[in-house]
Parts: structure tokens; C-alpha cells; sequence
């Protein structure tokens, strides 16, 4: 449990409340909130704080959600939690061809473990993320391990220096697409 969904879910409401310190107003964000662990949804109004500018879709199959989100509410970020199916990836290079950013998590600890499941596999390989982010346990929780950035020239993912680890602890990251993957603890579900 390295709090992936606690770091998505704060993500998500600073992105869409804004951030005064650093002038950001804030933009559109929508939610494909299959198993409601995010907005933790009750009668159509969110029980956890994901942000005043935030659609929340739940107890609908992730892909579908994404879909109906970009569909009908006009988002300028998409965001799931733990996908890895082929219709979710189907999904996510929708929103990337509809001219959506991402944020999604995944579970995996390295760029080699994720490269394991054949449709995580075909999602990097289409070079759509510009971070991909590893938490560790380890340490504490929700620490950030490793962040790797595309370097589109090479259109491979190269581990980013310490310094540039900043911009994202400052949440300056709402112009990305990333991924966000956690190490598995294997028997705990």
C-alpha cells in the first residue's frame, strides 16, 4: 500500500480547485471512478474532496467512463485508477487523439515488471506518457521512488534527475500525462 490513490485523489483536487500559490486557476477534470475508491460517491455527490471542477463517473467499467467523460463533459484531464486492460488502453489513446492529458496508476515496481502485462506494454510502447512516477513503501508512504521522463527524440523513457522531482512535489504537473505505478504487496489485497 503505497497510497497511490491518496496521491491521485489530492492530485485531482488540486488540479481541479487550482493552486493560488503558484497562480493556477484550475481546469476540467473527469473521473472514471469504476469501483468509487476516488470520489467515494453517495448519491451523486462525492464524499472525498476531488476539487470544484471535477465529473465523477463510478460503478461504471473504466473504459466506458473515459469515453462518456469526453464525450459529454469537456475535460481537459482524464483520470483512472489501476487500469491495465485492453479496453482501457483502447480508452487512453482515445483521450490522448481527443487532445486530453492523463493520469492513471497502474501496479508494478519497475518499466521491466510493467512491460510483463502485454497491455501496459502496448500503452508505453505508443509513447504517450511524458512522466511515469514509481512509489515506494518503503520509506513512507506515498514517497516518491523513481520518475521517468520520454525523451521524444529517442522516444525512450530516461530516470529524471533529483532536481526535477520538485516540479511534481509541487504539483506543477497538470501539463503531463503520466502514470503513476506502485509496488505490489504480494498476499495483501
Amino acid at each position: 500500500m503505497c497510497g497511490k490513490t491518496t496521491v491521485l485523489r489530492d492530485l485531482v483536487r488540486r488540479i481541479s480547485t487550482g493552486i493560488e500559490k503558484i497562480e493556477f486557476k484550475g481546469i476540467n477534470v473527469g473521473i472514471a471512478d469504476e469501483r468509487g475508491e476516488i470520489a467515494a460517491m453517495y448519491k451523486g455527490v462525492p464524499q472525498n474532496d476531488v476539487g470544484i471542477r471535477t465529473d465523477v463517473l463510478d460503478n461504471i467499467p473504466k473504459a466506458i467512463g473515459m469515453t462518456m467523460l469526453i464525450r459529454s463533459m469537456s475535460p481537459k484531464v482524464i483520470v483512472a485508477d489501476e487500469i491495465g486492460k485492453e479496453e482501457e488502453i483502447s480508452a487512453i489513446n482515445y483521450a490522448v487523439c481527443s487532445g486530453i492529458k492523463g493520469i492513471f496508476t497502474a501496479h508494478g515496481a519497475s518499466l521491466e515488471e510493467i512491460s510483463i502485462n502485454p497491455n501496459l506494454k502496448t500503452l508505453l510502447n505508443l509513447h504517450i506518457f511524458e512522466r511515469i512516477v514509481f512509489l515506494n513503501d518503503k520509506i513512507r508512504k506515498a514517497e516518491i521512488d523513481k520518475v521517468y521522463t520520454l525523451d521524444r527524440k529517442n522516444l525512450e523513457y530516461m530516470i529524471m534527475e533529483w532536481l526535477n522531482y520538485v516540479r511534481i512535489k509541487n504539483c506543477n504537473i497538470y501539463i503531463y500525462i503520466f502514470i503513476m505505478f506502485t509496488y505490489r504487496n504480494i498476499g495483501i489485497k
